[in-house]
C-alpha cells in the first residue's frame, strides 16, 4: 500500500517521504480502515510515540497522522461494535502506524460510525479538534451555562470547536488570535475577540475558564485572568503559574467513541462546522506538513477518492 513514512528522526519534515509499505495486520479487537480522508497534528514528529511502540521499541519506519475518516474493510478477532463496509471516523493509536496510509489497523474502540450524509474530508477534522475541545471545556474546565471562557486561538482547529461548544450550552466566549482571524472568530459566535499582538491580555478581566492551545508567555498570563474557583486549562504544555483561587490543568485527548457519535450528531443538526482548510492529496503530505504553511482551517490529505 502506498503511505507517508519517515525513518529518520533527525530528519524530520524532510525525511517524510510517500513509499510502499505492507498491509497492515489487524490484531486482537483492531479494524482495518481503507482511509479516505486523514487530518495530522503539527509537531507529531518531535512525539516519542512516533518513533517508539508502547514497549519503547523502535517502530520506523513509522506512518503520522492521528485523524481518519474511511471504511472497515476488515476486522481483527474479538472486534465487535463495528462492521465490514461500516463508514467510521476517530483516532488512530498513538504508537503505531496511523492515517496518512491508503489503509490502517486501529482499535475499534477508538472508532465511531459515520452517517453516511457526512464527507469524509470534513469527519477527518473532528476527532482531534472535538473531543480536545469538549474534554478541555466540560471535562476539565468544567464550564457551565452562564460562564465565560476565554479561548486562545479561537479560529484555530480545537479553539473553534470550543467556540461553538461553549456558545451552544450558554457561555459567553472570549477568543483571542491574529487580527485577520478576527472576521472568522467573530462568525464561529465569540462575543469579542482579542488581537493578542496589539492588544493587552490583561484588560480580558475575570474568566471562569481559560482554554489554552499556545503555552509560553501567553499561558504564564492567563492565570492571572481566571477568578476563584475558576479553571486553567492547556494541550500545550505543563502550567508553571497556578491561578491563585483555582485549579490548572494539563491533558492530553483521548478516544471516546461515545462522544465522536455525539459530535457527529451536532455537525449533521448544523449545530457545529469543523473549519476545513486547504484539502491535498497524499503524495503532496509532506509539502503540507511542512513549516511556513500556515492556512485559515485544518489541512486535510485526501487518501481516497470516495
Amino acid at each position: 500500500m502506498q503511505a507517508i513514512a519517515v525513518r529518520d528522526r533527525d530528519a524530520g519534515i524532510a525525511g517524510l517521504s510517500l513509499t510502499d509499505l505492507p498491509y497492515p495486520h489487524a490484531a486482537q479487537n483492531d479494524v482495518v480502515v481503507r482511509v479516505h480522508a486523514a487530518g495530522f497534528t503539527p509537531g507529531e514528529l518531535d512525539w516519542s510515540a512516533t518513533w517508539t511502540d508502547r514497549a519503547g521499541r523502535d517502530r520506523t519506519p513509522s506512518v503520522p497522522g492521528h485523524e481518519l475518516s474511511g471504511v472497515v474493510v476488515e476486522l481483527g478477532y474479538g472486534t465487535t461494535g463495528l462492521s465490514v463496509g461500516q463508514r467510521v471516523f476517530g483516532l488512530a493509536d498513538w504508537t503505531r502506524n496511523g492515517s496518512l496510509a491508503e489503509y490502517t489497523a486501529v482499535e475499534a474502540r477508538n472508532l465511531a460510525p459515520l452517517p453516511a450524509d457526512i464527507d469524509h474530508l470534513v469527519a477527518a477534522a473532528l476527532p482531534i479538534s472535538g473531543l480536545t475541545a469538549w474534554q478541555g471545556l466540560f471535562d476539565h474546565g468544567r464550564l457551565a451555562t452562564g460562564q465565560t471562557v476565554l479561548v486562545h486561538g479561537a479560529a484555530g482547529g480545537v479553539g473553534s470547536i470550543a467556540v461553538q461548544l461553549a456558545r451552544e450550552v450558554g457561555a459567553r466566549v472570549i477568543g483571542t488570535g491574529r487580527s485577520s482571524n478576527r472576521d472568522q472568530a467573530l462568525a464561529l459566535g465569540v462575543d469579542t475577540f482579542l488581537d493578542l499582538q496589539t492588544e493587552k491580555l490583561e484588560d480580558v478581566g475575570e474568566v471562569d475558564v481559560v482554554f489554552d492551545v499556545i503555552g509560553g508567555d501567553i499561558l504564564d498570563r492567563s492565570a492571572a485572568l481566571v477568578r476563584a474557583g475558576g479553571t486553567l486549562v492547556t494541550i500545550a504544555m505543563p502550567p508553571k503559574v497556578q491561578p491563585l483561587d483555582g485549579r490548572a490543568v494539563f491533558f492530553v485527548v483521548e478516544p471516546d467513541r461515545v462522544r465522536l457519535a455525539d459530535l457527529a450528531t451536532r455537525l449533521r443538526d448544523g449545530r457545529l462546522r469543523p473549519v476545513v482548510g486547504a484539502v491535498r492529496p497524499l503524495a503532496e503530505a509532506p509539502a503540507a506538513l511542512g513549516p511556513g504553511k500556515r492556512t485559515p482551517g485544518k489541512t486535510i490529505i485526501r487518501v481516497t477518492e470516495s
